[in-house]
């Protein structure tokens, strides 16, 4: 693992794939189950199972890709033959979810589907891994996880901006050509962005690792101090961005009266993410990574509440505010998956196993619940206060209640974060040491690797 400064060339070529991997996710989430529920004709009971199931399916599939890609390196790596085995299965099942041939029944959305997030699920595990295995530096890493980070969110707007164009010149079927023009545009990136990620980033070339019993791979991750804090704060952040998410239309709508525009003024959000990326960054090398994930907590624990503050129909108030509140997108998520680089380094340590893939699994796996168990809390809640997506159907008393739901699920949950963060133990020196004795390591391993047979 060098700690040589990655180029910002290299390090666009390597972050590529993010892009696709982020445009794959938007229409999955948003766009699909409508498409498939109405013009496809399968209806949204059926939609809404099979989707739900194809969520459930992640939670097998995350930590076994993750395994599998741990355990199973070939001669050009640990990680490029996986995201380069991805893409014809990705390229495929993307073709045949977002272009299908009409009429669909329901074991075809199953299968095609199922297999489109296993191919998801293989490029994405193993391209976060290889970038926390690209350096051992403490400040590197979360360098390299700045840059996928921000190519991630930069996939949203730029598979967004695609649909749109296609409402623009106008279609003769709306709604098809829409799925239809995003799932061009995933086949066509992935293989030119896969493409210079595999040419012009170098590996790791994998050494052999002592085998290990699976009781004795397990104890370790239990007794890994650092990795419950991250996870439960994963879960916490995944929480309150999915709550805000799954609330944003109705509160823009009903409540700031920006309906008309709450779309457009989304990407905002997301390009606050980008922006802040840089700044984030700077302030993690001087304070450490943990104290930088407290300190954007404290601030999203005071910064919702000027939202109470945004004049009805005021579209220049909102989009500042959505700017702000959109540095929380890179931030956590940059940071988060930077500590879990050094947490790994922990287990490589103790069990002499490199992991990183299992661990990166664990993390998507975390956020991922936390998305959803917070639409279920959130939609529980919007019905208990007498919330209805209508517009004039809701008293004052109501809509006061949706902004408070949407204002205290994020204070909360990054209260709670900064609390459990604030002792995370490692820090700049205590990863530096660590690495150091994995770097020792490392060199013993090689020489005895490349020692020639009839030497002692």
């Amino acid at each position: 693992m060098s700690d040589k400064r990655l180029s910002s060339w290299r390090l666009a070529a390597f972050s590529g794939p993010a892009i696709p991997i982020a445009a794959l996710g938007l229409p999955i989430g948003v766009y699909l189950p409508q498409f498939y529920a109405g013009p496809m004709g399968l209806g949204f009971a059926t939609v809404g199972t099979i989707f739900m199931l194809a969520r459930l399916w992640d939670v097998v599939t995350d930590p076994m890709m993750g395994m599998i890609s741990d355990k199973f390196p070939s001669r050009w790596g640990r990680r490029r033959h996986w995201i380069v085995l991805s893409v014809p299965m990705l390229v495929i099942c993307a073709w045949m979810v977002f272009v299908p041939s009409a009429p669909v029944t329901q074991g075809y959305l199953i299968g095609w589907l199922f297999f489109l997030y296993i191919g998801w699920t293989m490029l994405t595990i193993s391209h976060m891994a290889w970038a926390a295995e690209l350096s051992g530096d403490y400040n590197e890493r979360s360098r390299i996880q700045g840059f996928r980070e921000a190519f991630q969110l930069l996939g949203v707007p730029l598979v967004l901006l695609v649909p749109a164009i296609i409402e623009r010149i106008g279609a003769e079927n709306m709604e098809t050509a829409r799925v239809a023009s995003m799932g061009w545009f995933i086949v066509l990136l992935l293989p030119v962005a896969v493409g210079l990620n595999i040419f012009f980033v170098p590996e790791r070339k994998a050494t052999p690792q002592p085998p290990i019993s699976f009781a004795a791979a397990l104890k370790p991750i239990f007794r890994n101090a650092p990795l419950p804090r991250l996870l439960a704060a994963d879960f916490l952040s995944g929480f309150a961005g999915a709550a805000l998410a799954s609330m944003y239309i109705y509160e823009a709508s009903y409540v700031w009266g920006i309906g008309s525009v709450a779309s457009f003024l989304l990407l905002l959000y997301f390009f606050g993410g980008i922006a802040f990326i840089p700044m984030v960054l700077k302030l993690s090398y001087r304070i450490g990574k943990h104290r930088t994930v407290v300190a954007a907590g404290i601030f999203n624990v005071l910064f919702p509440p000027v939202i109470f503050l945004i004049p009805y129909g005021n579209v220049y108030v909102a989009s500042l505010v959505l700017v702000f509140l959109g540095m929380n997108v890179g931030t956590t998520t940059t940071l988060y998956r930077s500590m879990m680089a050094d947490v790994a380094d922990i287990d490589e340590f103790e069990t002499g196993q490199r992991r990183t893939a299992l661990f990166y699994a664990l993390l998507t796996l975390t956020q991922k619940l936390g998305g959803a168990v917070a639409v279920g809390v959130v939609f529980w809640t919007l019905a208990l206060i007498g919330f209805v997506p209508k517009q004039g159907e809701n008293t004052e008393a109501t809509l006061m209640g949706l902004s408070l739901v949407f204002v205290a699920v994020p204070m909360i949950c990054n209260a709670l974060v900064a609390l459990i963060m604030v002792k995370f133990p490692i820090g700049l020196k205590e990863q530096a040491e660590l690495r150091r004795r994995l770097d020792e390591r490392f060199v013993e391993e090689v020489e005895l690797t490349e020692r020639p047979p009839n030497l002692p």
